[in-house]
């Protein structure tokens, strides 16, 4: 008999967007197991058992509630106290292999349970060391089959008897994790629509006094005028707003889709378990009092948002300003902020609920619009990651912007950021721990991973009105067309700081007294230049009356063009009445022209999309297959030095990097002349000779690693002169080559991160360092290898042979891999490399293991735990 074994536990999210939570079973599931088995319909029960199966016996009951979280395991999914699905494998004959069954509820088939069911017993299998999984399933049941075949697995088929007869390995593959994002992508993307989308929203807390964050709640509801139902819920009963108040939530006699609670901390959880048993979907709690506040706040929040969980809910909050949607057929504003933001292309995401009033204040001032906006506040359920999800495919949001103060799972975000910013533009503010990258590194990493950072809020807006209504540009020519010099030359200036290219024929110049048409003509010339990929129009009318016409000039040039078009107008900020393209319903839409007060902050905003559109443009790559990997035994490696944080021994590392196809040229580690002169004789003359630790061990230069030692005779003469340098390695002489590093390491924001730099201490001094993260590609690594400023070394510089590129790029793809399949391997660092025309030789390295930190295990599906 195992312990119950805590870390199985998990809460899910379902292909509805509802959730539940699983666990393993224990024996006091007994007497709701017989419930859930008394709601089967007949037909469930016969396919599950193969005969109609009316109760269960006493007999099978305790076998089936007795396991030993080993050889039979079993996990329940539960909703409120019912358990709805039940899952299970049983060891076939003490090997690898297991049978595995499962049954769901009937009124919950088809929310995808039983997949993801499936993906968490594989999980626990794996631990316990099984390998296969075999499952015996009547022909008639194509449903059942279904889940097994879908789940990317390769299984092998027979039938027979009308069973059909299914084997299949549960070692995830590409195929497999693929499968598991794609549900995950749909099931967390539902549960973001279904809250974003409700039939009706009951106010808890709603007030007639207007100083009371309930009487703002139920104004703003009703200044939206949103599409749906409006209930206020207080123990008074009165009118607020023309809205009808009810007592309790449950005394509302309609469906309730979106509770919205302004009420104090104490009273949340009872209101929240009177929301589960109406059958609400979604909290948004604007109370505060919480995590933010005490302990005590924190516990509270945690019991409230597993409460909500395990009854199905997701939670916005608490402490938050709420969430919006200007969806015509929606028109949702339950936020604390009394404004009416207009219909637009923007996805927007902040934590704070002070931030989030100064974000819709700023898009209301710059006239801007959004599809939808959410205040997350503590984030204690609900986070960017959620909102990436819906994102992703919401056809209403062209571009992402996202305000973060911290990152609940950075490798998801990570993960899920690159995949959104394929198709969709996502520009990221935030606080994050950027610790261990320089800033031009970390400038670098954010540009592989497709996403724009930024360093304030105002940048934040200047780069989403370029994205969100203006195309994309196609290169980094950029033509500068005004009527003020000082502009031009600003504009220039800003240019060739930010990397962009000014043709020379620009700036042009219109004079101060250019007329509309003159305006229009110089942008036509400018806009059907093929050697011009964007155009900056830096124009201040002599008269400021009249800008009208010359702002209808400039919007009717860029609308002729597929080329963006940013402004600096008058000194506005924002997309001006004049700039303006509107729908029929008043929203300002695409082919609007941004305007920006200088020059300078124009072409920052260029010059971050226009690196973001190389990305966008340059092929995706593939993760390639690679032979010679052995999960299985690096599994077995690193499971016996686990629990706990500590360096493999060389003989450990050794073995768990050949699992991966890493060979490191083999030490002897010496503390004697005679020990020297063995470990020389062992491994061939010339060796090497150096230190173990300490600031001389890669030094050739000065003095602390001796190379070229040919005889017993050198040996002594040499290891003579350095007999108090402590434990020395004798390693034979590998190869010519250029010296270079790869390291992996654990990092809070990106997860696994693999940097790769040229060896020297000049390299090393200048921080010449590019970095990547999992899972990578073939084309990151090529670009990986090329990136540090040091990289001509290694392509022939100066006459000098090029290296063996290749080798090192399959040398980096399998550190990735490692790092990507087994999130307890922290560091990895492979010191150094010497890479020659033909060769490549790894003469250190050193692998840390310990628990999984920031690199969350990349299945089974969950959601984030709750602290």
């Amino acid at each position: 008999m195992t312990d119950y074994p805590p870390h199985w536990e998990a809460d899910v999210v379902l292909s509805d967007g509802s959730t539940a939570h699983i666990r393993p079973i224990v024996p006091d599931d007994a007497e709701r197991i017989v419930a859930l088995h008394g709601r089967l319909s007949e037909r469930t029960r016969y396919l599950r058992y193969f005969g109609p199966y009316p109760r269960i016996p006493p007999r099978d009951l305790e076998h089936f509630t007795h396991v030993d979280h080993l050889d039979r395991v079993a996990l329940v999914a539960e909703l409120g106290r019912a358990l709805i699905a039940v899952c299970r494998y049983d060891r076939i004959a003490g090997g690898d292999d297991a049978e595995v069954a499962f049954v769901v509820e009937d009124a919950h088939q088809g929310h995808g349970l039983g997949s993801v069911l499936l993906e968490h017993l594989g999980a626990a299998a794996r631990e316990r060391g099984i390998r296969r999984f075999v499952a015996e399933v009547l022909a008639e049941n194509p449903r059942m089959a279904r889940v097994f075949m879908d789940a990317g697995y390769q299984a092998e088929r027979s039938f027979e008897g009308g069973v059909v007869h299914l084997v299949f390995p549960i070692e995830p593959t590409a195929r497999s994790m693929a499968v598991v994002y794609e549900r995950e992508q749909r099931a967390e993307a539902r549960s973001i629509e279904r809250m974003l989308t409700p039939r009706s929203v009951a106010v808890v807390g709603a007030s007639a006094d207007e100083q009371k964050l309930g009487h703002v709640l139920v104004a703003n509801l009703a200044a939206s005028r949103f599409a749906g139902a409006v209930f206020a819920v207080n123990p008074r009963p009165h009118q607020i707003l023309d809205v009808g108040t009810y007592p309790r939530v449950s005394d509302i006699p309609q469906a309730v889709d979106l509770a919205v609670l302004a009420i104090p901390r104490d009273q949340v959880p009872g209101v929240a378990a009177e929301c589960a048993e109406k059958g609400v979907r979604a909290l948004v709690v604007v109370s505060a009092g919480f995590a933010e506040r005490d302990e005590s706040g924190r516990r509270a929040e945690a019991e409230l948002v597993n409460s909500a969980r395990q009854n199905g809910m997701r939670v916005v909050g608490p402490n938050c300003l709420g969430i919006l949607n200007t969806d015509p057929a929606i028109s949702l504003n339950a936020t604390l902020a009394p404004v009416v933001v207009p219909r637009g292309p923007i996805g927007f995401f902040c934590q704070s609920g002070a931030l989030g009033s100064v974000t819709l204040q700023a898009v209301l001032a710059r006239g801007m619009g959004l599809s939808t906006f959410v205040s997350a506040g503590n984030r204690a359920d609900v986070s960017g990651n959620d909102l990436l999800q819906y994102w992703a495919e919401d056809a209403a949001t062209e571009v992402v912007l996202m305000w973060l103060e911290s990152f609940g799972n950075p490798r998801k975000f990570a993960r899920l950021a690159r995949r959104v910013a394929r198709h969709k533009p996502v520009a990221l503010l935030g606080r994050g721990p950027w610790s261990g990258i320089d800033a031009p590194g970390l400038q670098r990493l954010f540009d592989e991973l497709g996403l724009i950072r930024v360093d304030t809020l105002a940048q934040l807006f200047d780069v989403g009105m370029l994205l969100g209504y203006q195309p994309l540009p196609t290169g980094g020519s950029v033509a500068i067309v005004g009527n003020s010099d000082a502009l031009g030359v600003l504009a220039v200036d800003a240019c060739s700081g930010a990397g962009l290219a000014v043709p020379p024929d620009y700036p042009v110049n219109l004079g101060p007294d250019a007329s509309p048409e003159t305006l229009a003509g110089a942008l036509d010339v400018a806009l059907a230049d093929p050697g011009v990929d964007s155009v900056i129009v830096a124009f201040v009318p002599a008269l400021p009356s009249a800008g009208t016409d010359h702002a209808a000039a400039i919007v009717a040039a860029a609308a002729a063009h597929d080329k963006p078009v940013v402004s600096t107008f008058l000194g506005i900020e924002g997309i001006a009445a004049g700039l303006a393209r509107r729908t029929g319903d008043g929203s300002v839409t695409r082919g609007s022209v941004p305007s920006y007060p200088s020059p300078e902050r124009a072409v920052h905003a260029l010059a971050r999309a226009t690196r973001y559109a190389r990305w966008r443009a340059r092929p995706v790559g593939t993760v390639p297959e690679l032979p010679g990997i052995d999960r299985g035994s690096a599994t077995s490696i690193i499971g016996q030095t686990l629990p706990g944080t500590r360096q493999l021994s060389d003989e450990e590392m050794a073995n768990l990097l050949l699992c991966y196809g890493i060979s490191v040229l083999s030490r002897r580690l010496v503390s004697t002349m005679e020990d020297a002169l063995r470990a020389a004789d062992e491994v061939g003359y010339p060796v090497a000779l150096k230190p173990v630790d300490g600031p001389l061990r890669h030094r050739p230069d000065l003095g602390g690693v001796v190379l070229d030692i040919a005889d017993a005779e050198e040996m002594r003469a040499v290891y003579g002169g350095r007999m108090s340098a402590g434990v020395q390695a004798v390693q034979r002489m590998a190869p010519e080559g250029v010296p270079v590093t790869i390291v992996m390491t654990d990092d809070q924001m990106f997860g696994a991160l693999i940097s790769f730099g040229i060896g020297g201490v000049t390299s090393e001094l200048l921080g010449d360092r590019a970095y990547a993260t999992v899972p990578m590609t073939d084309l990151d690594a090529a670009r990986l290898v090329r990136a540090p400023r040091a990289a001509p070394l290694l392509s022939g510089y100066r006459g000098a042979e090029a290296v063996n590129l290749p080798a090192l790029e399959q040398l980096l793809l399998r550190v990735a891999r490692l790092a990507d399949d087994h999130p307890e391997v922290l560091t990895v660092a492979l010191d150094p490399i010497l890479v020659g025309r033909e060769s490549l030789t790894v003469l250190g390295a050193t692998v840390t293991v310990g628990q999984a930190t920031a690199r969350a295990n990349p299945g089974p599906r969950r959601l984030r735990p709750v602290q």
